[in-house]
């Protein structure tokens, strides 16, 4: 059974769910070579549940161009990419799969490849490498093994080759790099990537509980150590967990939701400056101003005003 079955069927699952969200998801699938399917993906949810066929001769290679996506596997076990980092299975590790996107978005692709039709119709540029799917079986995937890694300099530049093309252009590059990333898998040693950490179920829910919590009220502030004792987890291991699920750290994370929901208010209400700054866990107005002006790049008044002229200016 080639990758146009298998892979299909996984995508039609992926299309219908995007679709029927009605958000501005996309999916884009191109065939590259005999076996070898590419899939962009544009996504805007929180959370996607995926069912299909588990091919242990099919391998995914995911990468994530920017946002965050994560995956609870059948065994328990989640894995979260973050911007240039990659994973790689076969599908048969995430035939009951959970996405999960913790910041609602998600840029990236999925590269899925035959690994019967590898073996027995490489790739003409490939013929010579000696590369088959036994062999990248073996080295990524043995044991139904999921292997992920941060980037570094050379997968930067492979996988960020498949995007801003020329369009005349993107379709040999797309062929061009997939070959490219299937010689740099052939010659690396997983051993020597850097690894991405697995995290038990009971650890992600664990900390989506405590996001949920330092999001319910944002005018409250607590310490890493005061959620430490409340939830009986150890500092440092709250800290690597959270940042591995939302990609920063527990301070600068929750900083940007203040600065996002302080915007609001001062677009949405007649709020004062200090008022607003003290719904957001300021105590002091020219804190708060100094740290709105670090991510919008003007001042909660500036950005009032310029919000209300632009309004007015608009034709009724």
């Amino acid at each position: 059974m080639t990758v146009a079955l298998t892979a299909n069927h996984h995508l039609s699952e992926v299309q219908h769910l995007l679709v029927k969200s009605g958000k501005k998801n996309s999916l884009q699938t191109f065939t590259l070579a005999p076996g070898i399917e590419l899939s962009y993906y544009t996504m805007y949810e929180e959370n996607l549940s995926l069912h299909h066929q588990p091919f242990s001769h099919v391998m995914e290679i995911n990468y994530c161009h920017s946002g965050r996506v994560g995956w609870k596997m059948k065994n328990g076990f989640s894995v979260y990419l973050g911007p240039g980092d990659y994973s790689i299975h076969t599908m048969e590790v995430c035939a009951d799969s959970k996405l999960s996107l913790p910041n609602k978005y998600y840029e990236g692709f999925t590269i899925c490849i035959d690994l019967n039709m590898l073996t027995g119709q490489p790739p003409e540029l490939l013929k010579d490498a000696g590369i088959t799917g036994e062999m990248l079986l073996k080295k990524y995937c043995s044991g139904d093994r999921l292997s992920s890694f941060s980037g570094n300099e050379e997968t930067n530049a492979i996988f960020g080759g498949f995007y801003n093309q020329p369009e005349a252009y993107a379709s040999s590059y797309r062929k061009l790099k997939v070959l490219e990333l299937l010689l740099y898998l052939a010659k690396s040693e997983p051993a020597s990537q850097k690894h991405l950490g697995e995290y038990q179920a009971e650890q992600i829910a664990l900390i989506r509980q405590i996001h949920k919590q330092l999001l319910s009220d944002l005018g409250k502030r607590i310490t890493i150590e005061e959620l430490s004792k409340q939830y009986l987890i150890n500092t440092t291991t709250l800290k690597n967990i959270f940042k591995a699920v939302y990609g920063t750290s527990i301070a600068a994370h929750i900083k940007e939701h203040r600065m996002e929901y302080a915007a609001n208010l001062l677009l949405g209400t007649n709020e004062s400056v200090a008022d607003i700054a003290g719904a957001v866990g300021y105590d002091s107005q020219s804190k708060f101003t100094s740290a709105f002006k670090d991510a919008y790049q003007v001042t909660p008044r500036e950005y009032r005003k310029l919000h209300t002229d632009m309004a007015a200016a608009r034709p009724r």
